[in-house]
C-alpha cells in the first residue's frame, strides 16, 4: 500500500489576496459584464465563477465564438454589489457596507449564494425591518390579507403593531391579530391567548367605539385572545372621557385609524 502524501497548506492571506487582486481586472478577463443602470464594465473570468455559482454557470455555459465576446448585461444590479458578490466568489470573503447590504442580499438571493444571503442578512437585519415595516404601513389592508402575515413570527410582529403609521383601522386590526394567533395556535399546539400573549398588548382598544369594545368583550369570553386587564383600560379611558388622563400608546390614533364619536376626548393625534 502507498503510504499517504503529505498535505501541505499554504498560508490563506497572500493566496486571497492575490484572487482579490483579479477582481474586475481585465488583465486575463475573458468575459465582461455591462453592470447597472449607469451600465459599467466590470471584467471577470468565466472558469472562476462557473465552478463557484451554478448561476454563472448557466449564464456563461456556452462557449464563446471567435473574436471579441459580447459583454453580459446585467442592469438590475447596482455596481457595487456586484463587485461585492464578485469579491466573495474571488476570495471566499467581502467587506459588507450598511448603505449596500440589502442590494448584496437582493443579489445574493438571485444567484442563489446561500453563504452569502445568510451573512447580509444578518448584517442588514435592522435595516431590513425598517424597509419592510415601511412597506407594510404603506399597504396595510393587502399585507394583513396575506399568508405571509399569518406566518410572521412574534417578533416581527410586535414593531408592526407598535406603529402609528399602519394605513388600518383598530377594529380590522384586532381580528387580523386574532387570526394570526389562531394559525400560530394550530401550528404550535398552544392556547390563542397564550400565542397571543406577547403582542396584543399593543393592540389600542380605547380607540374603539362602545359597542365595538362591548362585542369584543363577548368574543374574548368564547375565544380568550386579550387580557381581561387590557380590556378593562380601555373602558377606564371611555369612562374618563378626558384625553390628559388617558395619554399613551393605548389612546393614540393610527394613521388608518376611522374617525368615532369618542376620539374628540382623545387629544393624542396622529403623529
Amino acid at each position: 500500500m502507498e503510504p499517504l502524501g503529505l498535505v501541505v497548506h499554504g498560508k490563506a492571506e497572500p493566496f486571497s489576496a492575490a484572487l482579490r487582486s483579479l477582481v474586475n481586472n481585465p488583465r486575463y478577463s475573458d468575459v465582461c459584464f455591462v453592470v447597472g443602470q449607469e451600465r459599467q464594465e466590470v471584467f471577470a473570468h468565466r472558469c472562476l465563477l462557473a465552478c463557484r455559482c451554478n448561476f454563472f454557470q448557466r449564464l456563461l455555459g456556452t462557449e464563446p465564438g471567435p473574436g471579441v465576446p459580447s459583454p453580459v448585461v446585467l442592469s438590475t444590479v447596482p455596481t457595487e454589489a456586484f463587485l461585492a458578490v464578485l469579491e466573495f466568489l474571488y476570495t471566499n470573503s467581502v467587506k459588507l457596507h450598511r448603505h449596500s447590504v440589502l442590494e448584496v442580499l437582493t443579489a445574493a438571493v438571485e444567484y442563489g449564494l446561500e453563504e452569502l444571503r445568510e451573512v447580509a442578512v444578518t448584517f442588514g437585519l435592522g435595516q431590513l425591518q425598517e424597509r419592510c415595516v415601511a412597506f407594510i404601513e404603506a399597504h396595510s389592508q393587502e399585507a394583513l390579507r396575506t399568508r405571509g402575515f399569518l406566518e410572521l413570527s412574534a417578533a416581527a410582529l410586535l414593531p408592526l403593531l407598535r406603529s402609528d403609521k399602519l394605513c388600518v383601522d383598530e377594529a380590522e386590526l384586532v381580528r387580523a391579530a386574532r387570526s394570526w394567533a389562531r394559525v400560530g395556535a394550530a401550528v404550535l399546539e398552544r392556547p390563542v391567548a397564550e400565542v397571543a400573549a406577547p403582542v396584543v398588548k399593543e393592540l389600542r382598544l380605547a380607540l374603539l367605539a362602545p359597542a365595538e369594545l362591548s362585542a369584543l368583550e363577548e368574543q374574548n369570553r368564547q375565544e380568550p385572545l386579550i387580557p381581561v386587564e387590557q380590556i378593562v383600560e380601555a373602558w377606564k379611558c371611555h369612562a374618563l372621557r378626558r384625553g390628559d388622563e388617558a395619554r399613551g400608546a393605548a389612546c393614540r390614533r393610527r394613521r388608518g385609524t376611522l374617525p368615532r364619536e369618542h376620539h374628540r376626548f382623545l387629544d393624542l393625534s396622529f403623529k
